[in-house]
C-alpha cells in the first residue's frame, strides 16, 4: 500500500459521528476496526522505514565515531512527515477502503 499518497490530513479533523458509525451501525466497533487498521498501518510504515536506513547503516566497531549521514536524515524527516497512521486509518475507513467481517453473522 501506498501511503505516501494518500489524502489524510496532518491537522486535527472533526469528524462526524454518524459517518463513522454508519458502515458497522456501532461505534465501538467501529474505532477497534480503525484502531487495527492503524496498527497494520504503523508497521508496515516501520518496517520500511526501518529496511530504508538500513540502506545507509555503517558497520564500525568504535563507539567514539558517530557519523552524521545527510540522507538517513532526509529520509527520516519524510516519514516524520508523512499523516499518523491513525489518521490514514480513517480516512481509508470513511472511504470504504478497510474490509471487516463480523464472524457471527456469517
Amino acid at each position: 500500500m501506498n501511503y505516501k499518497e494518500t489524502n489524510a490530513s496532518i491537522s486535527t479533523i472533526t469528524y462526524n459521528k454518524e459517518s463513522i458509525e454508519a458502515p458497522t451501525e456501532n461505534i465501538y466497533e467501529a474505532i477497534s476496526i480503525i484502531a487495527k487498521r492503524a496498527t497494520q498501518i504503523n508497521s508496515d510504515l516501520k518496517k520500511e522505514l526501518i529496511d530504508k536506513l538500513d540502506e545507509f547503516a555503517t558497520y564500525n566497531d568504535s563507539l567514539e565515531e558517530v557519523f552524521e549521514n545527510k540522507e538517513q536524515i532526509e529520509v527520516s524527516k519524510f516519514y516524520e512527515k508523512l499523516p499518523k497512521p491513525t489518521a490514514i486509518a480513517v480516512e481509508e475507513w470513511l472511504e470504504n477502503r478497510v474490509y471487516h467481517r463480523t464472524p457471527d453473522a456469517e
